[in-house]
């Protein structure tokens, strides 16, 4: 039986200031705040910490919440530098040291829950449970404006995001997109566009390529998580999609789920690529659910080995996560 849902909100905004950390000569912004088992949460491309925020207020009462800006995101610095998925994780272990944090739940959206899976792919000692919300990572398909904005060329255009009277046809245009679908990232369409709108910086226009040709090229996402899933057995998963989700299509979700042993996938009906702005009391029940009723994965090196030379995923797996799709709104 699932819990009653919790208040949104049961701390002040203002405990989240961003704080940072000077880790390999540059600044990293992160949230912190709360006590209890640690629970990391990561950002999409272009995002930043503060899409957590209600999440992180709801949360901080029973978990020590981390919410860090990636590298070339929000208040991070952003230098010419590696913004691969692996060096992102990386990021994630370094960052976590310096807060003296061993182990983590992570919980990953887009960008960030391919982020998610390489941090418990590279250091599965350190990952306790995974929480993939509309993530990246899974197959080939990704929004046609993000296989454009990866093409050759478009650091030439970006640059014109801050050329009058764009960034105020862009604020008009918000509301018309909104009821038109909003190029495929519905309701979510105006938080989108002001957040890309720093892209007319030239350091975060850089930052923004640099990461996307990272994992999107004009074909579509290069990035592919699934060859490891496998490896995931023992580390309790669950998947969170929206049904309308027109920038990683929910056919990932279901292809994630056959492929990650014991995963759970809660599907959230009409909403898009932001389920936890779309149905945020939704989103912090099952959430706060899935945290407190799974048990922590438990890092056994000889089975990490007896998977790898295995090479595949075991054809019946036990455990305590639920294996079911749940939907509703």
């Amino acid at each position: 039986m699932r819990s009653s849902e919790p208040a949104l909100t049961s701390v002040g905004p203002d405990t989240f200031d961003l704080r940072y950390r000077m880790i390999h000569g540059y600044r990293r912004a992160y949230r912190m705040a709360g006590s209890g088992p640690a629970v990391l949460f990561i950002h999409g491309i272009g995002d930043d910490s503060s899409a957590w925020l209600d999440v992180l207020a709801s949360l901080a009462r029973d978990f020590t919440v981390i919410a860090p800006d990636l590298l070339g995101h929000g208040g991070s610095d952003k230098p010419r530098a590696d913004y691969s998925v692996a060096a992102y994780a990386c990021g994630m272990r370094d960052l976590l040291a310096t807060l003296d944090v061993d182990q983590v739940s992570v919980v990953g959206h887009s960008l960030g829950g391919g982020v998610a899976m390489q941090f418990a792919y590279q250091f599965p000692e350190r990952c306790e449970r995974l929480v993939l919300v509309s993530t990246g990572g899974v197959g080939q398909a990704v929004h046609p404006l993000l296989r454009l904005a990866a093409a050759p060329g478009t650091e030439l255009v970006l640059p014109l995001l801050s050329v009058p009277p764009v960034p105020l046809l862009l604020r008009r245009f918000a509301g018309m997109l909104t009821a038109t679908g909003g190029m495929g990232f519905g309701k979510d369409v105006g938080y989108v566009l002001s957040k890309y709108a720093r892209l007319a910086e030239s350091p975060s226009r850089q930052a923004f390529l640099r990461t996307l040709r990272a994992v999107v090229d004009w074909r579509g996402q290069v990035v592919n998580m699934m060859d490891r899933s496998y490896l995931a057995e023992g580390i309790p998963t669950m998947l969170v999609w929206g049904t309308r989700d027109r920038v990683v299509p929910t056919s990932h979700a279901v292809l994630a789920h056959s492929e990650m042993p014991g995963s759970r996938l809660e599907i959230f009906e009409g909403a898009g690529h932001f389920p936890f702005r779309a149905a945020p009391q939704r989103f912090l029940s099952v959430l706060r659910e899935f945290l407190t009723e799974t048990r922590p994965a438990h890092y056994d090196v000889r089975r990490w080995r007896q998977l790898l030379r295995a090479g595949r995923k075991p054809r019946t797996v036990r455990g305590a996560v639920d294996t079911g799709v749940s939907s509703g709104s």
